[in-house]
């Protein structure tokens, strides 16, 4: 398997279960702790890794939500708490919520071991998100929390690397959304106001710019050998259908 093979086999399910954590009714109560509304968390706790920097610059970052939603939850939340004290609130949750949902998966501290190695080795030039979630310490080194935190930093490193791929292809971020498999819905979830522009002649784009991100991120794998890209797709797999099936938080689209 090389490096792309597995960047492609591998991006839907670290997708989803990179962010499975934030959907949690658990993490969602955190936010009532810290006295911010939940949109304002998962904005703030997402973005909040670059520190205090205005919304402009945690939208350009965060690119699939619109401007406007990131704004009216990010100085929200400003207003109440320091950005990086949500993002490291969120990172807490991220490792108990990996404790508690795959601490008995299968090859759970290989797996962990795998995600890391290919996170260390990832190429951050032009992501600055990705770049600075892999400089925050992890507060939990239990298999479970760190194979949860690998999970969510090689997501960081997929969403930002399409966002530089739908650029090139000449798509909005709104577009890319809109073709994506969510649609419109997914365009409404992320403050996307209406109209939205046609779906058909963006479809083409959208896979190009699929390809391209498992391009920038085979950088990540390529710290692995043939087989061990196997082992990494084979525990992945393992794992999702394992949430899925079990867990009462389980893995949706970003």
């Amino acid at each position: 398997m090389t490096p792309e093979q597995a960047a492609a086999a591998s991006r839907t399910i670290v997708v989803e279960m990179g962010e499975a954590y934030t959907r949690c009714p658990t993490t969602r109560r955190r936010a009532r702790l810290l006295g911010i509304s939940g949109w304002a968390f998962y904005v703030t706790a997402r973005g909040g890794a670059l520190g205090a920097v205005g919304s402009e610059t945690a939208a350009a970052c965060l690119g699939f939500i619109a401007p406007d939603a990131v704004a009216e939850g990010w100085d929200a939340a400003a207003r109440v708490v320091a950005p990086r004290e949500v993002a490291e609130a969120g990172l807490a949750e991220c490792c108990r919520w990996g404790r508690q949902h795959l601490a008995d998966a299968p090859g759970v501290t290989r797996l962990a071991d795998l995600l890391h190695r290919a996170v260390a080795a990832a190429e951050a030039h032009g992501l600055p998100l990705f770049a600075a979630w892999r400089a925050m310490p992890v507060p939990d080194d239990a298999p479970g929390a760190r194979a949860a935190v690998g999970l969510h930093l090689l997501r960081e490193l997929y969403l930002g690397a399409y966002l530089l791929a739908v650029r090139v292809s000449g798509m909005t971020p709104l577009e890319a959304v809109l073709a994506g498999a969510e649609g419109e819905a997914g365009a409404m979830a992320g403050g996307w106001p209406r109209p939205y522009p046609p779906v058909g002649p963006l479809v083409r784009r959208r896979l190009w710019a699929e390809a391209a991100t498992d391009r920038l991120v085979s950088s990540a794998f390529r710290a692995l050998g043939p087989a061990e890209r196997v082992e990494l797709v084979d525990l992945l797999t393992v794992t999702h259908r394992r949430v899925r099936a079990v867990d009462g938080c389980p893995p949706t689209g970003h």
